[in-house]
């Protein structure tokens, strides 16, 4: 990986590193798309698959899987707590960063992300397979789930609001504005109304990201959310968008790239915050 000034460049991986580790047996290659078919039609060899909502969502209450579903999900995969997961997706690696940021809530630090994505590993013609790995069960275990470090509730959005301090919409500018209710080319569902959370500065997602999945340089990336959005690395900043998936892409970029210290997702987002009774919206 090439220098671009990251404050955690550790955290990120090459299409190259990944191709020089997949027989490595201490590196576990992960695919988690928004399009849960592609993992079938083809996947980087040995890569197992993640599917956020069934592997990463509790079946019955809208929150994430509990430590011993956890346990359980690494353990079927054959993950230690000393294997190096890699991360890698579709859409600029948006659900790549999610999964990434679900296996944080457990701390599992040992964990990186291709830069790049799917769309890097194809555009570069390497190796591709549709065979489903099989690894021997491991036994893992995972503390209690700690989401006050990283996780933001309404409650605490709330409070951040009262307190102005920032809050980061990275949903499309129509969504912010309240003319969509979902992202462009979506059913627009989901919420009741649109609009966005009172003071939060709409800086879309994707906006880090190059036209071949990359990251963009920590000055470009500080040209954005810092020159142009006034953001500061010791700022107190809570993320969200419609579900918490494309709002852990920008959590990863100003918590890892950048290195701001106190970077928390919203992922109850619009779908939660767009149909409470009795909060703020702005238009």
């Amino acid at each position: 990986m090439s220098d671009k000034g990251y404050a955690r460049p550790d955290v990120l991986v090459s299409t190259e590193w990944v191709a020089q580790h997949l027989d490595d047996p201490s590196v576990r290659v992960i695919e988690s798309n928004e399009d849960i078919l592609l993992y079938d039609i083809k996947h980087i060899p040995g890569a197992v698959q993640i599917d956020w909502q069934r592997d990463l969502n509790d079946p019955l209450t809208r929150d994430y899987l509990g430590r011993e579903q956890f346990e359980a999900l690494m353990a079927r995969h054959g993950i230690g707590n000393d294997t190096t997961v890699v991360f890698y997706g579709d859409k600029n690696n948006w659900w790549a960063c999610y999964a990434f940021w679900v296996f944080q809530l457990f701390s599992h630090t040992n964990a990186r992300v291709m830069d790049g994505g799917r769309a890097k590993w194809e555009a570069e013609g390497r190796p591709m397979v549709r065979e489903t790995p099989s690894y021997a069960p491991t036994t893992y275990k995972a503390p209690e789930r700690a989401d006050y470090q990283i996780r933001a509730t309404r409650e605490q959005v709330l409070e951040h609001v009262r307190q102005q301090r920032p809050l980061v919409d990275v949903r499309s500018p129509g969504e912010y504005s309240g003319e969509l209710l979902h992202m462009p080319a979506y059913p627009q569902e989901g919420a009741l109304r649109g609009g966005h959370i009172p003071g939060a500065r709409n800086i879309p997602w994707a906006r880090a990201a190059n036209a071949d999945a990359t990251f963009k340089t920590a000055d470009e990336l500080r040209a954005i959310y810092e020159e142009e959005q006034r953001l500061k690395a010791d700022d107190n900043v809570i993320a969200y968008c419609r579900i918490g998936e494309r709002s852990s892409h920008t959590w990863f970029v100003l918590t890892y790239l950048l290195g701001y210290p106190h970077v928390r997702n919203y992922d109850g987002s619009w779908t939660e915050w767009g149909n409470l009774v009795g909060v703020p919206i702005e238009r």
